[in-house]
């Protein structure tokens, strides 16, 4: 806001300045002109009276030839103005010239200066002669005070601007200060802000409006940690409750005696388990209860493969450097295993790399099954959502893996991409800022 406000000063003064020139040098060429004309004019009535022209103080002389010489400098506006004027008083003036010279110490108009002033003019002024030439060829030629240089007018209007940035911009820059540091740790605050971490309240400064919306911000945090805690209750109250059926329901199948039928009932039973932690950790990871810590993620995504291995589970891993990276790492590790789960219960084998540029980490989890139809990659990402409709426990759950992995990812401050491989299968990237 204060930049905008300067730039329209600057183009205000700017536009001020160019009026204010132009109204100067016209007023320059009145100045030069009215008492030329004045002059001329009764010089030429008294020439037609057959009297010699006025020649007070030598500035208006009647000369053979005009005094001016060829190819120096002229005003072509005065010349312009003078003739129009005379014209229009009736007089036809042959050539007009003009010519400014620099004044020399001892010019009769120095006679009734200070000396202060006599070092202005011998620094920035001078003479204008015109030259104007009569009908019978001979020159009438006048010699009037003239300013060689307007930059002391621009100084002083340099100097106003100045003037003029100090008034208006350093309190505006004052108060522009006094609101954007507190709005400023507002949106620091806003953006570090996670429901169950310590949290300080926004300390409460600047102008009463700033301060009412931050104390909203604080009130509204309140309630938003209120509102996930009785959420995080709810939700161990449910997973208690289905839980413990369940376990009984485990406990009264041991009674079943046909044994085919028995482990198909701890299969339903073990596949609910997993749906319901599926759910809570989907629910439950605005509010992660596992602190970041620093981890070797190839050493992580190393661990996983080996407990995929330990299960006789066809995963190939390409293990990388070491790389040092602060994240939750069961969160992390839940994300990569479902990734992996997902390609084995497609493909029945999955190939994982490890791999590092200087700005990101990639985990790749790559497989040789049907793939997915490119209109339906970002839909796979949405909780419940599956290609293969059927949910039947050979080719997976209930559409919660991809989601999940996803949302830990993201948390992580990363991205899952899904990409079908050439020549049939698909790669599933996990993309961490390092």
């Amino acid at each position: 806001m204060a930049l905008l406000i300067a730039v329209a000063l600057f183009v205000a003064q700017a536009i001020n300045f160019a009026v204010f020139l132009y109204d100067r040098r016209q007023a320059r060429i009145e100045q030069a002109t009215s008492p030329a004309l004045t002059r001329i004019i009764d010089a030429e009535e008294r020439i037609a009276a057959g009297r010699l022209p006025n020649d007070h103080n030598r500035r208006l002389r009647l000369l053979p030839a005009s005094p001016i010489p060829p190819g120096g400098p002229r005003n072509t506006e005065i010349e312009n103005a003078l003739r129009a004027a005379l014209v229009e008083l009736g007089v036809k003036p042959g050539r007009i010239e003009t010519q400014v010279i620099p004044l020399t110490r001892d010019n009769p108009r120095f006679r009734f200066m200070s000396p202060d002033r006599v070092e202005r003019f011998m620094r920035d002024g001078g003479e204008l002669v015109i030259a104007v030439e009569r009908p019978d060829h001979r020159w009438l030629a006048l010699n009037l005070p003239w300013l060689r240089s307007d930059w002391w007018i621009i100084g002083r209007l340099i100097a106003q601007t100045l003037t003029l940035y100090a008034v208006v911009l350093v309190p505006l820059l004052w108060a522009g200060r006094r609101i954007s540091q507190p709005l400023r740790r507002l949106a620091h605050a806003a953006r570090t802000f996670r429901p169950g971490e310590v949290d300080v309240p926004v300390a409460e400064h600047g102008p009463q409006d700033v301060r009412d919306v931050i104390a909203a911000f604080n009130a509204l945090r309140l309630r938003v940690t209120a509102m996930l805690d009785e959420k995080d209750r709810m939700l161990g109250a449910i997973g208690h409750d289905l839980r413990t059926p369940l376990a009984a329901l485990r406990v009264r199948i041991e009674l079943v005696d046909d044994d085919e039928d028995r482990l198909k009932m701890a299969d339903t039973i073990a596949e609910m388990n997993s749906t319901l932690d599926d759910i809570l950790s989907l629910a439950r990871l605005g509010r992660p209860s596992e602190p970041p810590t620093e981890v070797d993620l190839a050493a992580l995504v190393d661990a996983v493969v080996e407990d995929f291995r330990d299960l006789d589970a066809e995963v190939a891993f390409e293990a990388g450097e070491r790389l040092k990276m602060r994240l939750r790492p069961g969160l992390m590790r839940r994300a990569v295993r479902n990734l992996i789960e997902n390609a084995l219960k497609y493909a029945g084998a999955a190939e994982v790399s490890v791999t590092a540029d200087a700005r990101t980490v990639t985990i790749a989890v790559c497989d040789r099954g049907p793939g997915i139809p490119v209109d339906r990659l970002g839909d796979v990402f949405e909780a419940f959502t599956r290609i293969e409709t059927s949910r039947n426990k050979e080719t997976g759950g209930i559409g919660l893996g991809l989601a999940l992995a996803r949302t830990i990812v993201r948390d992580a401050g990363g991205d899952i991409t899904l990409e079908n491989r050439e020549g049939g299968g698909l790669v599933a990237r996990i993309v961490l800022v390092r």
